[in-house]
């Protein structure tokens, strides 16, 4: 459940700031009339993303067994490039992400059509929500409590909403800095595990038969069937007696991964990022 609870979390939060501060935006540009445009473009993007989310479940479900194990291979490894590319995109542009949606906004607006708006909505819900799908999926695939995994996420994405609309009306404080970080660092973690998965995964879909020697015998920690293990295993990629292929590109995947989240980008070393503070309409003022 941590791990989707995380994952919701994340782009939840992502998703709601970018809604937020566009919304914002209008509201201060007294633009409301145009505000239907704007929850269009998110109700499309949501029911595109569990669509997506939903067609994957079912097409794996139908496939042989060995080719299940290839979509879980494929599906796995989409969701850790996806995850990477979220974890330094945001590194790198969270400082200007306000600017940027503010300047898009203006210029969707400037056009006189609301269907601008609802393109660029539902661009920013797609990105989030299709990324936060294929990642579920791929916990799923490995999990052994898939109700636990599904309400976790949930849960992670309505706190996320809750987040977002207080920031939105002033009422809460947070360091978004200090948010991805440690966020991101979870977020590595499980993609490292993800990656170990799709190591295992390929192997028992034939594409991967080198370097499947037992490396660690990990039973004294991983102890199948305690609640320990589910953690581990969920969060970690840990297994009881993982291979080499499973555990070079854990390692190979994580430590260069949370050095990149944990040493700030050489702008911000040098400036303190500051906490997102909010007047009632005025998201990441």
């Amino acid at each position: 459940m941590l791990p989707t609870f995380v994952i919701g979390l994340r782009e939840g939060l992502e998703a709601a700031l970018i809604v937020g501060i566009v919304a914002a935006f209008m509201v201060r540009n007294g633009r409301t009339k145009e505000m239907w445009a704007l929850w269009t473009g998110v109700g499309l993007g949501v029911l595109l993303c569990v669509s997506g989310g939903v067609a994957l479940r079912i097409a794996e479900r139908n496939l042989p067994q060995k080719q299940q194990e290839g979509l879980e291979t494929v599906v796995g490894l989409i969701a850790v490039a996806f995850v990477t590319w979220m974890i330094l995109w945001m590194r790198n542009h969270a400082r200007e992400l306000k600017g940027e949606l503010e300047a898009n906004a203006a210029a969707a607006l400037a056009t006189g059509s609301a269907w601008a708006l609802v393109l660029m909505a539902f661009l920013a819900v797609l990105r989030e929500g299709f990324e936060t799908a294929v990642f579920l999926l791929a916990i799923l695939q490995s999990s052994t409590n898939a109700t636990s995994s599904l309400i976790g996420a949930v849960l992670g994405i309505i706190v996320a909403v809750v987040i977002g609309y207080g920031i939105y009306r002033g009422g809460v404080k947070i360091n978004m800095a200090r948010f991805f970080k440690l966020t991101g660092i979870v977020l590595v973690v499980v993609a490292a595990g993800l990656l170990a998965t799709a190591a295992h995964t390929a192997h028992e879909a034939g594409w991967l038969n080198s370097l499947q020697g037992q490396a660690l015998n990990m039973q004294w920690v991983v102890d199948p069937g305690s609640v320990r293990a589910a953690l581990l295993t969920g969060m970690f990629g840990l297994q009881p007696r993982p291979v080499w292929a499973e555990v070079i590109v854990w390692l190979a995947y994580a430590i260069p991964m949370l050095i990149i989240v944990i040493v700030p980008p050489r702008s911000a070393s040098k400036q303190k990022q500051p906490s997102i503070t909010t007047t009632p309409a005025s998201v990441g003022s």
